[in-house]
C-alpha cells in the first residue's frame, strides 16, 4: 500500500509500540498490521521503520535531520524525540503532531532532542 495522504491518528496499542502506529498512520494499516510486518511488538529500530517504509514503498529520505522548531519540518516527516522517559516514534503532518502517546498536538510533546526523516510525497 502506498503513503496514506491523509493519515488518521492511531494511539499506540501498547507503550512500546509507538513505531508501529507511526507506521499504520502512514500506510492505513492498522498497529496489528504492522506489528506483524516488522515481526515486533516491542520497539522498533530505525532500521525496522526504513524497512517497512521500503517495503510498502513509501519513499523517504534517509537523511536524519534536527528540528528545533516546528517550523524546521516538511509536510509531513517521521520523528524520533528525546522524551524524559525513553526515545520516542512520533509523526507530523501538515502542521500537526499525531503522537502515538500523547495524541493530536499542534506543537512537539515535551523532549529535548528531535529529529527527522523527511517522508517524500512525490514518490
Amino acid at each position: 500500500m502506498p503513503l496514506c495522504y491523509n493519515p488518521v491518528y492511531i494511539h499506540e496499542p501498547t507503550p512500546l509500540q509507538c513505531g508501529q502506529a507511526v507506521l499504520a498512520m502512514l500506510t492505513g494499516k492498522t498497529a496489528e498490521e504492522i506489528v506483524t510486518l516488522t515481526g515486533t511488538e516491542r520497539e522498533t529500530t530505525l532500521k525496522d521503520m526504513f524497512s517497512l517504509l521500503e517495503k510498502e514503498k513509501i519513499a523517504f529520505s534517509r537523511e536524519r535531520r534536527q528540528a528545533e522548531t516546528k517550523s524546521d519540518l516538511p509536510e509531513i516527516c517521521v520523528l524520533s524525540l528525546e522524551t524524559p522517559r525513553c526515545w520516542h516514534w512520533s509523526l507530523y503532518y501538515k502542521g500537526k503532531f499525531l503522537d502515538p502517546e500523547h495524541g493530536v498536538l499542534d506543537d512537539f510533546p515535551v523532549c529535548d532532542r528531535k529529529y527527522f526523516w523527511e517522508i517524500k510525497t512525490d514518490g
